[in-house]
């Protein structure tokens, strides 16, 4: 079996992919919230931790893909063993030091055979293609 490993542009479809899903997530929370006369600061919080921090590292350890991988055909794995997922904990550090770096994380994704990000190398991950 040969590893198809996403490249860069497999990987911007699936962050636009998702930037649209996390706009939507918003916009219905705030409509949903809008209903109520009073919403307690804690709800808020907790839709801006889901919405913005929880959404891909949830994803990716349940699933192995957010929605946008899913929609453009790779997902994330471990990279010592691609038949696994990344752990909750790990997927958590991945997206902290992607958030953290922006697009400057990308830089090194042509650069190696296994087109990891950096954020891919902080985390021991791969986005392979999905077969």
């Amino acid at each position: 079996m040969k590893i198809e490993y996403a490249n860069l542009l497999d990987r911007v479809k699936a962050a636009v992919v998702d930037s649209i899903i996390i706009i939507a997530m918003m916009f219905a929370a705030s409509e949903i919230l809008a209903l109520f006369d009073t919403v307690p600061n804690f709800v808020r919080i907790l839709l801006f931790l889901f919405i913005f921090v929880l959404y891909e590292p949830l994803f990716i350890s349940i699933y192995g893909a957010t929605i946008g991988h899913s929609k453009i055909g790779v997902s994330v794995r471990k990279d010592s063993d691609i038949t696994k997922k990344v752990s909750f904990p790990v997927a958590v550090i991945r997206f902290l030091a992607k958030a953290f770096l922006g697009t400057f994380s990308l830089f090194t994704v042509t650069g190696n055979d296994k087109r990891k990000a950096i954020h891919d190398f902080v985390a021991n991950s791969v986005v392979i293609k999905d077969s």
